[in-house]
């Protein structure tokens, strides 16, 4: 909104010229993000106590007792995805390019996905139960939402010639899958939004994780979006896709903001409402810029806690054996008597590792 606000204005004071740069919008981009979530915490926090909108902590999960763990937990305003996601969509709406077709699809996705995590969250404090929202209605959200949104993209003037190719890390191949790209966007954005609500379970864990992912987007973006860089990188250009370099840094500074809440002791929490939005935001650019499979690397964390939970059901089932004292791992290191602390502050460093990692593959190829 700024930017057209400001830039035509540069004619008659060169200064807002400034404002055609998306690096300069990206930074005061996560600046806006973080002061409104900062500013805006403590109310949010204040209503959601109010509303007695507190965290229901689980007696035993998957057999095993975590009451004792996390019992101090219990009571604690939960929801707070709302404040997350208020923050990004000000943020971006003040300085990206509202116009911009990528702007507008990762803001539909992102305010999607925190309608069906803010009804999952309602439904569990409504039956005062961990137990919310069916699995299978949640995946139909998803489904929902890429077919919607991914139809509507295939036919847009301005994106259906990129939208339906895969790119790869290390290689220079680019294929083209046609119709079959919904169901693979279904794949990632689905699987991106319910590994970032895995990984939601210790304070600050996974929002210090999607601060790391959301700034290695922003790079991404910025690459895929410049036609100089992307040549130089041997990446596909994608013409507009650089706005989504102001959206990235949203996330990033509103999940600084709301860490300055939910760090240690945690005054808040994300919810289904932040952790299915956030993780959703993140896949729904992968698919915008053709990094889809970079995820696996700059989301390393998020993978290791979606896989840890698949191979201890898959191993239950087949052998009635736990490979993990209890999943996602991170309660698994919990268990075996690491603080809590230590255990979200080593996996925002292996986080970091991973995102060094795929930075490194844009000049690897």
């Amino acid at each position: 909104m700024l930017y057209y606000l400001f830039y035509p204005l540069r004619e008659y004071f060169f200064g807002f010229n400034v404002f055609k740069y998306i690096t300069f919008r990206a930074a005061f981009s996560a600046i806006t993000s973080f002061l409104v979530a900062v500013i805006l915490g403590p109310a949010v926090i204040r209503w959601l106590k109010h509303m007695k909108i507190g965290q229901h902590v689980k007696k035993v999960e998957n057999g095993v007792s975590v009451w004792n763990m996390h019992k101090d937990k219990q009571g604690t305003p939960t929801m707070g995805g709302v404040l997350l996601v208020i923050s990004i969509v000000v943020s971006t709406l003040m300085w990206a390019d509202i116009l911009n077709i990528y702007v507008f699809s990762v803001l539909f996705a992102t305010v999607w996905l925190a309608l069906v995590g803010f009804l999952d969250d309602y439904l569990k404090l409504k039956h005062e139960s961990s137990k919310g929202l069916p699995g299978r209605l949640k995946l139909l959200s998803q489904l929902l939402l890429c077919v919607v949104l991914g139809s509507f993209l295939m036919i847009w003037p301005s994106t259906s010639d990129n939208f339906t190719i895969l790119t790869f890390p290390f290689i220079k191949v680019v294929v083209n899958i046609g119709v079959f790209y919904l169901l693979f966007m279904m794949l990632v954005v689905g699987g991106a939004s319910n590994a970032v609500n895995l990984t939601d379970g210790l304070d600050g864990l996974a929002i210090g994780s999607v601060v790391i992912a959301a700034t290695g987007y922003a790079i991404m973006s910025y690459v895929t979006g410049h036609a100089n860089f992307s040549d130089y990188l041997h990446t596909p250009f994608i013409s507009g896709t650089g706005e989504l370099t102001v959206f990235c840094t949203a996330i990033a500074g509103a999940g600084l903001g709301f860490l300055w809440y939910n760090s240690p002791p945690a005054e808040i929490f994300m919810g289904d409402t932040g952790s299915l939005a956030l993780g959703g935001a993140i896949g729904i650019t992968a698919v915008l810029i053709k990094k889809e499979f970079l995820l696996v690397i700059i989301g390393g964390v998020f993978v290791i806690e979606a896989l840890s939970v698949i191979l201890q059901v898959g191993s239950y089932k087949l052998r009635k054996k736990r490979i993990f004292l209890i999943t996602p791992i991170h309660h698994h290191f919990e268990m075996k008597g690491w603080e809590e602390t230590k255990v979200t502050i080593r996996f925002w460093i292996i986080a970091i590792i991973f995102l060094l990692l795929g930075l490194s593959t844009l000049k690897l190829r």
